[in-house]
């Protein structure tokens, strides 16, 4: 009988104890764990594209100004007069470096007094080292020519040039620029008469 007692005595007072820890333990589950926020990642900018593609062919027109430096066994007043014709080249662009080849063909009205003659023409063919600067390419070029010149100097010449041009891309088939070119002719028409010529000229150019 007094195990009995002592049994339902120590039985009551573990079920208190038991039913405590229990919440506790239960308490303790229920608790919101916190995750960390994740780190923020770095995304690296997109690359800048700062150059154009001057890839391809094109073909235009020129309209400018020649002026002409006699040495001094001709016409000392420097004889000037319009420029005007046509061109067609191919383009390379290497990244920052832009190769190309050129051929143009100019008509004028330049005339000279001593000796009497006009300058009928001008044909060349130019290389071009360019720098792709986005819409701008500047340039310079160089190569041969040959003028065609009439009455008291009459006959074809060939002689050289070198000079500088920009060029800039108004739309992917649109390109607009100048050119000054220096041209050296020696013993023009089989005369003995040596003559320099500047041109200045503005181009309009389709890129096909």
């Amino acid at each position: 009988m007094k195990m009995t007692t002592k049994f339902a005595r120590t039985s009551m007072l573990a079920a208190p104890l038991a039913l405590a820890a229990g919440m506790a333990s239960a308490g303790g589950m229920a608790e919101p764990v916190a995750e960390p926020a994740p780190a923020p990642v770095a995304v690296a900018p997109a690359p800048v594209m700062m150059g154009n593609d001057w890839t391809g062919f094109y073909a235009g027109g020129q309209l400018g100004y020649g002026q002409l430096d006699p040495d001094a066994t001709t016409d000392p007043s420097e004889p000037d007069g319009a420029i005007y014709g046509v061109h067609a080249g191919y383009n390379y662009d290497l990244g920052s470096i832009v190769l190309g080849g050129e051929v143009d063909f100019d008509l004028t009205n330049i005339e000279v007094d001593t000796p009497a003659a006009e300058v009928d023409s001008v044909a060349r063919l130019k290389a071009k080292l360019g720098y792709d600067a986005g819409q701008f390419m500047p340039y310079v070029t160089a190569g041969v020519a040959q003028v065609q010149t009439t009455d008291g100097l009459d006959g074809d010449t060939d002689g050289s040039f070198a000079g500088l041009g920009l060029s800039y891309m108004m739309s992917d088939s649109l390109i607009l620029g100048g050119e000054v070119l220096q041209h050296q002719f020696e013993d023009v028409a089989d005369s003995g008469v040596d003559i320099d010529a500047t041109t200045l000229s503005l181009r309009a150019s389709f890129k096909f």
